[in-house]
């Protein structure tokens, strides 16, 4: 990283963030219409047209979020990211870090994990799944800790990923 810090993050990073959030959202929301196509396929069995789509749905938002964070971790080298806040404890920084860099890796492996399921060996899928739990309980450390930070700590966090910074 070049070390740059800044007080928010740049129209880029916050418009990567949220198209990746939307996505992840709906993998989580209907990956299992996959599961349906595969099971039915297995089974000798026709899927439902809702349940293709949405598996094709997947496929491509699974290779969509995979390229848009290898855009989001470059963009993070070049632009670096907001400076820490004065007053924040260092343990919760630590936290923060650890919570940021287990949704890159998530981001990163639970696609190519779908693509091994597809094209390579079905043991993979079993992997893939435990992700969805993973991203559950991350997502939800992430949704706490910025509602704590804006209604309790009252320091602007959450506006750093709302508005770009300077």
């Amino acid at each position: 990283m070049n070390g740059t810090q800044t007080s928010g993050y740049s129209k880029l990073q916050i418009t990567l963030h949220w198209v990746i959030a939307a996505l992840v959202a709906f993998q989580l929301i209907f990956g299992e219409g996959m599961t349906n196509v595969r099971d039915a396929a297995e089974e000798g069995t026709t899927a439902s047209s809702v349940d293709t789509a949405v598996s094709i749905g997947h496929y491509w938002f699974g290779i969509a979020i995979l390229v848009l964070v290898l855009v989001r971790l470059g963009v993070r080298l070049m632009q670096g990211v907001p400076q820490r806040l004065a007053g924040t404890p260092t343990w919760m920084d630590w936290a923060a870090r650890l919570v940021h860099w287990a949704f890159y890796l998530m981001l990163f492996a639970m696609p190519l994990l779908g693509l091994l399921t597809v094209y390579v060996s079905d043991a993979f899928g079993d992997i893939h799944k435990l992700g969805k739990p993973v991203f559950i309980v991350l997502i939800a450390v992430h949704v706490v800790a910025a509602l704590y930070h804006q209604f309790i700590k009252r320091d602007g966090t959450l506006r750093r990923i709302l508005v770009p910074g300077r």
